[in-house]
């Protein structure tokens, strides 16, 4: 990308902050929008910037627009929404980031309907969590055209270490909800033989170490169990709704797909109970606490 293009960040939530702080600090031109205006205000002055009174004064200042925002509704509002939408105001020859971890098959028709008007679109949602968003160490999956992609490849390299295109707009969020599937289903099996361990009369922080150092070692048995599990302090900073949405994005591939996947179904069905019985606001770590309470054995906090 050219070093004078101007960037507009729309969302600046648990992930969007570190990210847009990676971009202000490289010293690109950065305006910043959020629903809450007062955190688009704490923002700026914590690390510089402009704030956007409104999307479309974000638009009409942009050539590139990263928006990062909890689910693929928010996303159409805020792309087409009545009134005040990116849509409205964005010049052909713009380019619209898109890092949410959305819907597939609905980034393609936002991607068709901003293509008619000279404007292009990737989805390149992210993997890594707060921590690795402050460090710039994310994972980055990028679906689009090649050459779109390539425009915006410098930026993304200020917010991720890896960037991996994955082919035509939406296989880079069709990837995040597999990713997060796998990573879904780590956490809950590990939870579980953690359990199991203590019913049986096993130390949960041993069995960490234990599978840490073994083959069922995996990323949450690395670095959730104890920091988050064990610790009782629950605060990763990704909901455990947001989880369970995004595993219903992976269930809605496989039956677009046409293809059988009853683990995954049950580890949705899981999540999305924990998510129901545990409300909006609980960490997905937090899915340790709901599977305690229905077997009725409590992990403890980490001695």
């Amino acid at each position: 990308m050219d070093r004078k293009e101007r960037i507009g960040f729309v969302g600046i939530g648990n992930m969007g902050w570190p990210m847009a702080a990676r971009l202000a600090s490289a010293g690109h031109s950065l305006l910043v929008h959020d629903s809450r205006a007062e955190r688009a205000q704490q923002f700026v002055a914590a690390h510089g910037g402009g704030v956007a009174d409104s999307l479309g004064a974000l638009a009409s200042a942009s050539d590139i627009v990263v928006t990062i925002l909890p689910t693929s509704d928010q996303v159409e509002a805020v792309l087409f929404g009545a009134g005040d939408a990116l849509a409205l105001r964005l010049k052909p020859g713009s380019v619209v980031i898109d890092m949410t971890s959305g819907q597939p098959a609905r980034t393609v028709a936002f991607g068709d309907r901003l293509a008619a008007t000279g404007i292009a679109m990737i989805d390149a949602p992210v993997s890594g969590g707060v921590a690795r968003a402050e460090t710039g160490q994310l994972a980055i999956m990028a679906g689009g055209a090649e050459e779109t992609v390539e425009r915006c490849r410098t930026l993304l390299e200020r917010m991720g270490s890896t960037i991996l295109r994955t082919g035509p707009l939406g296989t880079a969020q069709a990837m995040k909800a597999l990713n997060n599937l796998v990573s879904a289903g780590g956490f809950l099996i590990g939870i579980e033989a953690l359990l199991i361990g203590k019913r049986f009369g096993l130390d949960p922080a041993t069995m960490v170490d234990i599978l840490n150092a073994s083959s069922g070692g995996n990323n949450s048995t690395r670095k959730k169990f104890r920091q988050f599990v064990l610790s009782e302090t629950y605060d990763s900073g990704f909901a455990l709704a947001l989880m369970a949405k995004d595993l219903g994005i992976a269930l809605e591939l496989a039956e677009r797909s046409g293809v059988d996947a009853p683990f995954a179904a049950h580890c949705r069905a899981i999540w999305a109970a924990a998510a129901a019985a545990l409300g909006a606001n609980a960490d997905h770590t937090e899915l340790a606490r709901f599977a305690e309470s229905r077997t009725g054995v409590e992990l403890g906090a980490e001695r």
